[in-house]
């Protein structure tokens, strides 16, 4: 990222209030407000998602080596 925002290296970029506020207004105009809780229930799927297979990774990386597996 450092190699695309050359003029930016060193320099602390964070994330405020206002830019926040601002993301938020595009986001609106972008999509319109019938869109939005379509979008962000969509996201809300795809975090749960993620988390169930972090989840089953984590069981099977701690399961104990004697058991068979569940296909089997």
């Amino acid at each position: 990222m450092l190699s695309l925002l050359p003029a930016l290296h060193g320099i602390e970029c964070g994330f405020g209030t206002p830019e926040i506020i601002g993301i938020a207004v595009i986001v609106l105009l972008l999509f319109g407000g019938r869109k939005i809780p379509e979008l962000m229930r969509g996201l809300g799927r795809g975090v749960k998602s993620f988390k169930e297979g972090m989840n089953g990774i984590d069981d099977e990386i701690n399961k104990p080596s004697g058991t068979k597996k569940e296909n089997e």
